[in-house]
């Protein structure tokens, strides 16, 4: 049995009426409301071993993508595989990556918007 991928969904969601679109939301706040709240793993489980564009990358790490481009030039990342000319970058690795640049910044930007 195939799962259908999150492009899949998503297409599909834009596709369907307003009035539909509603209930959508209504049902994740009701759950929200009802402390039937996701789990991390059941949310982002499946982009675990991920792999995501340059532009991904940089938008995940919170980056313009000339930074990123100097990340990876200066050898702070690397690529786990390329797809034609397009580097692609092991979502594990970004994370470890966001977390050392959030240890030497201090977090500043929790501290600036007040937590």
């Amino acid at each position: 049995m195939s799962l259908p991928t999150a492009e899949a969904v998503y297409g599909d969601f834009r596709k369907l009426p307003t009035e539909e679109r509603i209930k959508f939301f209504s049902l994740l706040s009701e759950a929200t409301v009802n402390n039937d709240n996701f789990t991390h793993e059941e949310v982002f489980g499946d982009l675990a071993d991920a792999e995501l564009t340059s532009a991904e990358a940089a938008e995940y790490l919170e980056v313009s993508m000339s930074t990123f481009r100097r990340y990876v030039g200066a050898g702070k990342l690397a690529a786990s595989s390329e797809m034609g000319r397009n580097q692609l970058f092991a979502s594990k690795a970004l994370k470890a990556f966001k977390r050392a640049l959030r240890d030497v910044k201090g977090d500043t930007k929790r501290d600036h918007k007040g937590g």
